[in-house]
């Protein structure tokens, strides 16, 4: 058995940290479990540009008896999202200890600042919504969002050659929601079976003319009263979000950090002491980009 000293006691609270981190983030994104995510977790520094490779346009031949191939020389575009977002949430712990003893205590301290990265992901993530500028947006700014809106925005995403096999996405606000779960057709058992069942119990709206339909609390606004909701229907290659790695801190300067990663998300975990208040604080950060990979891909719809 391994002797136990402060400093791999030390490392193991951090990990504990860590494990119960990502866990609790990605539980409260919204946005930032629809859009595409695949790209390497790999160190990098705030400032830093990473191009995103977007497959090119190609045309279909026929040859006919006796032709050739038509060589074609496809432009490989690229989409650069640069990480210009570093975000932390910080909290102190007087004595460690009892953290120890009573591991549920850790919860109290970090599901806050989980939620507070999370909450500052998801805003940014739904300020896209202006640079979607292909399609003409749908809906009208000030009204209840209608079913009509919805089956033009599916209709623009068809026509911009979204591969019938990409999910599509609805991210509306609270007030578009209730508007949606109370259509008729949609939320009524004799019209549309279980779903309309769940609409009326559970109170969640499921899927509506092919979108699958979430809600967030950071859906953007804009104007003066009557205030425009820009929600936005998208598909998962309309938005990128990239994240990378932080650096650890140099050996022997206190301080002790652990990584958390789950599906190409990831964040770093700091424990360090401080001694102007005695006490072991902990600090979560993340260093992200985003960006629109795909302009056609996504709708605004207004409300």
């Amino acid at each position: 058995m391994p002797t136990i000293t402060s400093a791999n006691l030390a490392q193991a609270i951090v990990k504990l940290v860590a494990a119960d981190a990502l866990p609790a983030l990605m539980g409260n994104l919204v946005m930032g479990n629809l859009v595409n995510r695949d790209f390497e977790p790999t160190l990098a520094n705030s400032g830093d540009t990473v191009n995103v490779p977007i497959p090119p346009v190609m045309t279909a031949n026929n040859i006919a008896e006796g032709g050739s191939v038509q060589t074609q020389n496809p432009n490989l575009q690229n989409a650069q999202i640069v990480l210009d977002t570093h975000v932390e949430a910080s909290f102190q712990i007087p004595d460690i200890s009892k953290v120890l003893a009573v591991p549920d205590l850790l919860s109290l301290y970090m599901e806050p600042a989980l939620v507070a990265i999370a909450e500052k992901i998801e805003g940014d993530l739904l300020s896209l919504y202006a640079q979607f500028s292909a399609n003409t947006p749908v809906g009208t700014g000030g009204a209840a969002i209608t079913e009509a809106a919805i089956d033009t925005a599916e209709t623009r995403l068809f026509e911009a050659k979204v591969p019938s096999s990409a999910p599509k996405y609805l991210v509306v606000d609270s007030g578009a929601y209730s508007t949606l779960r109370q259509i008729p057709r949609f939320s009524e058992y004799q019209t549309v079976g279980d779903a309309g069942l769940k609409a009326m119990v559970d109170g969640t709206v499921g899927r509506i003319k092919d979108f699958f339909v979430f809600r967030s609390q950071f859906v953007k606004k804009t104007g003066a009263a009557p205030v425009t909701t820009n929600n936005i229907a998208f598909t998962r290659d309309a938005i990128g979000l990239v994240v990378r790695r932080l650096p650890r801190p140099l050996p022997g300067t206190g301080a002790i950090a652990e990584y958390a990663e789950f599906g190409n998300f990831g964040m770093r975990i700091l424990m360090s002491y401080m001694p102007d208040t005695l006490a072991q604080q902990f600090t979560v950060d993340v260093l992200y980009g985003k960006g629109v990979l795909r302009n056609n891909f996504g709708v605004q719809v207004r409300s």
